[in-house]
């Protein structure tokens, strides 16, 4: 009953006239990053995040209009998926099985609403599991002392790579070069300067957000030059939209698909590491599983392939934000772009956060049922115009993010050592991508790197200098346990998911080809 008091209060905060026009803007950008291939929600958001500070926003409103768009993106990387076969992201990258042949059958519209349908459920269903799994998970998170706090951040590093990365190597490489770059500045506890070089610039560390907005934004606007070289991002105006809304009777067919779906990708979700693509993928192969074993219509334009990973991917994005908002160890990349708008605002994520900013999370919570229901409503309507995103140049595109980049970070510090910092993160980030190193881990890295190390200071205070804090508890062994586990699971597992994942587009292009 008390939760519910709680969500009441945070729906007062959020039917406020700035919050839903920022939750609508929010939406409607989000819908049209996700759209564009190779975006995705963690660039969407971190594109957005200088224009949330240079506005002046308070902290409720700029995770109101950072997390619609995360949502909104969610929704969005479905269009170029079904309308062209290429992914707007990776989570997406399985409602192309299905999603593309419909389109090709003429039911480009049906396959679109379906998705949109199916996002709804995904994300409306994680956002009441974020609602009442949350505080039970603050309660236990309570119980947590300095070597709690350090394993679990360990856990966070260790399981980062998810079921789905290619190298944990490279992982564990991007998350150790994160904490070097934490390390810059001054010493937290001594006053010493630390790897500065001399540098004044340096003295306070390196601002996250601009590496976050380097890392993520520009290296995407060189990797998208790369690409395409001025064309645009694809030819969907090819593509017949036909009939918008699917018939009743298919609905009711995918309504037992859609349930399945939603478990499966929230605890996906909640998992560290395991993230939208590992909950995509668990959806859509457990459907074929149960639905066609014999292979007949998955993979030819069953609208039960399109719908069991879209939500899938939703409800795994809403189950991120759990041990995010409890614990203050993000679920995914995305997560851990929020996190740092939380640090940002000097607002500390965690079991603390329910008790001294209620308003900030419940707000938040509010608004993400608001911002799903508006998505429905934007995403049904305007398929017609969200696809026409798909036709714009580069050549407009590009700049527009380099712009918002460049003024946004500009705006927040005032100095051009910070721009000039930024696009060597962005050249940086551009360098790991082509060696498929993830930038991820980094990010965690420079978020985490302080906190993780005054934790480990404090607990050897505590035991006046003894190691044996860090496995001296029933938790922290448990902690340690599933650290490990999630760090050796994806070596032996990952190729065989990816083999998985990747398998089933060329033999469905073929199908789609005859």
């Amino acid at each position: 009953m008390e939760t519910l008091n709680s969500l009441g209060d945070g729906f007062a905060i959020a039917f406020t006239l700035q919050n839903l026009w920022l939750a609508l803007l929010g939406c409607f950008l989000g819908t049209l990053m996700g759209a564009l291939p190779g975006l995705g929600p963690a660039n969407g958001v971190a594109i957005l995040i200088p224009i949330a500070f240079s506005l002046g926003l308070g902290p409720t409103p700029s995770l109101i209009l950072l997390t619609s768009v995360y949502y909104g993106a969610m929704y969005g990387g479905r269009i170029s998926s079904i309308l062209l076969n290429i992914p707007g992201d990776e989570p997406a990258m399985m409602t192309c099985l299905d999603g593309y042949p419909m389109a090709q059958q003429g039911k480009a519209g049906e396959a679109l609403s379906l998705s949109g349908i199916a996002s709804f459920v995904g994300a409306f269903f994680a956002t009441w599991g974020l609602v009442l799994l949350a505080p039970q998970l603050v309660k236990i998170a309570l119980l947590f002392g300095p070597a709690e706090y350090f394993v679990l951040f360990t856990l966070a590093f260790a399981t980062l790579g998810g079921i789905s990365s290619t190298n944990q190597a490279k992982s564990a490489f991007a998350a150790a070069f994160g904490l070097a770059i934490a390390m810059i500045g001054s010493d937290s506890q001594t006053g010493s300067q630390r790897f500065t070089f001399g540098e004044i610039h340096l003295f306070d560390g390196i601002d996250f957000l601009i590496a976050i907005v380097g890392l993520f934004a520009l290296s995407e606007v060189f990797i998208f030059l790369e690409k395409h070289r001025g064309g645009s991002v694809g030819h969907s105006g090819d593509m017949k939209i036909g009939r918008l809304l699917p018939k009743l009777s298919v609905l009711k067919r995918c309504v037992p698909t859609m349930g399945r779906a939603s478990i499966i990708g929230f605890i996906s979700g909640v998992l560290p590491g395991a993230g939208a693509s590992l909950g995509s993928f668990l959806s859509y192969s457990l459907e074929k599983q149960i639905v066609d074993r014999d292979g007949k219509t998955f993979g030819k334009g069953d609208p039960r392939g399109v719908v069991a990973p879209e939500v899938g991917n939703n409800a795994a994005s809403g189950g991120a934000l759990v041990p995010m908002l409890a614990l203050g160890v993000p679920g995914s990349g995305t997560t851990a772009v929020l996190l740092a708008v939380l640090l940002q605002l000097n607002i500390t994520p965690g079991p603390l956060l329910f008790q001294n900013n209620p308003d900030v999370v419940w707000g938040l919570i509010a608004a993400l049922f608001i911002a799903n229901f508006m998505l429905l409503a934007l995403n049904i309507p305007l398929v017609g115009l969200f696809t026409r995103v798909l036709l714009v140049p580069t050549r407009i595109l590009m700049p527009v993010v380099a712009m918002v980049s460049f003024v946004g970070i500009y705006s927040i510090t005032g100095s051009t050592f910070d721009v000039m910092l930024m696009v060597g993160f962005g050249l940086l980030g551009w360098v790991l991508r082509k060696l498929d190193v993830p930038l991820v881990p980094i990010i965690l890295g420079i978020l985490l790197g302080n906190e993780m190390e005054v934790n480990l200071r404090r607990a050897m205070t505590i035991s006046d200098g003894d190691w044996g804090i860090l496995v001296g508890s029933p938790l922290v062994l448990i902690l340690w346990a599933i650290a490990i586990t999630g760090f050796l699971l994806p070596v032996f597992l990952s190729r065989r998911v990816r083999k998985n994942m990747d398998a089933a587009r060329p033999s469905e292009e073929i199908a789609a080809g005859d």
